[in-house]
């Protein structure tokens, strides 16, 4: 009956060993979280989530960015109703350096398109668009609406077309290879009439 019950208290220590050396090994793995600023109840959502090593620093790069708890969270959520990790930290952080608003990014991560829309979506701002032009533009990539790439709507701008003319041509469906064919013909025209010849008369005598 000792013998019983020394086993059964062994097993017992055992576990118990083992649970405390868990909870330490968890504690530690999200202890950057908390060093981060994140509230004790968003660090207990994360762990719900389960969020891997890879995925806590991208978090992290979240809250450094100044992006509040619920916005972080919902970014993470977003990644796993759409069946992957986290990993848009960089993203979210060029987008954010570029002047998007913690709301903007937010609409693009829960479409599943931060990634994919954040490089033209910086092009456009680098391209002096104007900020309603750009919100234009960024919503119908999320909406996904066929829209001109950063790169030919930066072309076109360059050949003196406005943002109304191009917001125009954009919504009238033109595709990168009409907007291309639009830009070759706009410089050949500019062009040629940089070199038009202008006789000058010699004044009299």
């Amino acid at each position: 009956m000792r013998r019983r019950l020394k086993l059964s208290s062994a097993c017992c220590a055992i576990a118990l060993a083992l649970a405390t050396g868990c909870d330490s090994k968890s504690a530690q793995e999200f202890l950057p979280l908390e060093q981060a600023g994140f509230s004790s109840a968003t660090v207990k959502q994360l762990k719900k989530l389960n969020v891997s090593d890879s995925e806590i620093p991208q978090i992290v790069k979240l809250k450094d960015l100044g992006f509040g708890d619920d916005t972080c969270l919902a970014m993470v959520q977003d990644a796993r109703s759409h069946h992957h990790i986290f990993d848009s930290g960089d993203s979210a952080g060029n987008m954010a350096a570029a002047g998007y608003s913690e709301k903007d990014i937010l609409a693009m991560a829960s479409s599943d398109q931060l990634d994919s829309i954040s490089t033209d979506a910086i092009t456009m701002k680098l391209i002096g668009l104007s900020q309603p032009t750009v919100q234009t533009l960024v919503s119908r990539h999320i909406e996904g609406q066929p829209t001109l790439s950063s790169a030919e709507i930066g072309r076109l701008k360059n050949t003196g077309m406005s943002e109304s003319q191009i917001l125009e041509r954009i919504n009238e469906g033109m595709t990168d290879e009409e907007a291309e064919k639009e830009v070759v013909a706009r410089e050949a025209k500019r062009n040629h009439a940089n070199t038009d010849f202008v006789r000058s008369r010699g004044r009299r005598r």
